[in-house]
């Protein structure tokens, strides 16, 4: 549980009146969700900005910034008076919804920012138990009235199998004595974590037979994805669901497709933080 204690963390709660005025705004706010990232999502995931580089809020490319407020914030006064309470020195600030059914696949985040030190903090709105995160094997579930320390530099993914919507304020910050006090004495309560199973050989030769059977019919996102799916279901080893898709097209003779997928998994769990 250390481990995983340094990967996600609970650091503190949020005022039940703060959070409700929070969640309304949120769950106000008009149409506009910009999908950003789609190699790294099922779909389903959308994001808008409140603070970032350019105080547009459907800039969601996150990168290192002064941050200034996006028109979206100064609609949103319950919000805007959290983060100013917190008081922490923001790189980006950002509402994020998850649907039902959808996945952000395993992946690492700031390696493509300069190395300074960052963290990132969840502040869930509307949740259920089966919207959770999955990283070092294990099945992490966010609940509402916590925030929630993230480390997005070890690989993770998050998933929302049946809904409804999960909501997220996520907050990017830089170290500060703020944040420091923010997370001292944070803690990752057993009651919220599911150690996942390893994947057996035999389910592992079925699983590898289904996909193999639905790229002969022509399915070929389907195959993929059911194989991803893997990773939130399974303790595997760091992109091994890349790996066995790779494998999958090596198998059936799409080489540059099998390329792709390994090139794809280098982006995605890079390591290069410079």
């Amino acid at each position: 549980m250390t481990s995983l204690a340094q990967q996600v963390a609970c650091t503190g709660t949020i005022d039940p009146d703060v959070l409700e005025r929070v969640r309304h705004e949120t769950l106000t706010v008009p149409e506009g969700w910009v999908a950003q990232y789609g190699e790294y999502q099922s779909g389903g995931w959308g994001t808008l900005s409140l603070l970032n580089m350019t105080g547009d809020a459907t800039d969601v490319t996150i990168t290192d910034c002064d941050p200034v407020e996006t028109a979206l914030l100064a609609s949103m006064p319950a919000t805007r008076r959290l983060l100013s309470t917190l008081g922490l020195r923001y790189m980006w600030a950002r509402i994020a919804r998850l649907d039902a059914r959808a996945f952000l696949w395993e992946h690492r985040d700031y390696g493509e920012l300069r190395s300074v030190e960052r963290h990132r903090l969840h502040i869930p709105l509307i949740t259920s138990s089966s919207a959770y995160l999955v990283l070092g094997g294990s099945a992490v579930h966010l609940t509402t009235g916590n925030i929630w320390r993230l480390t997005p530099t070890f690989a993770h993914g998050a998933c929302n199998l049946y809904g409804p919507t999960r909501f997220h304020l996520i907050l990017d910050c830089y170290a500060s004595p703020e944040l420091t006090e923010l997370t001292r004495g944070q803690q990752l309560p057993d009651d919220y974590v599911r150690h996942l199973p390893h994947l057996d050989d035999d389910l592992l030769r079925r699983k590898v037979e289904q996909a193999r059977t639905l790229i002969r019919f022509g399915y070929g996102q389907a195959a993929e994805r059911h194989l991803l799916r893997l990773f939130f279901t399974h303790a595997l080893p760091e992109g091994r669901a890349y790996d066995l898709i790779s494998e999958l097209y090596e198998h059936s003779g799409a080489t540059r497709t099998a390329e792709m997928w390994r090139d794809r998994k280098s982006v995605l769990l890079s390591t290069d933080i410079g």
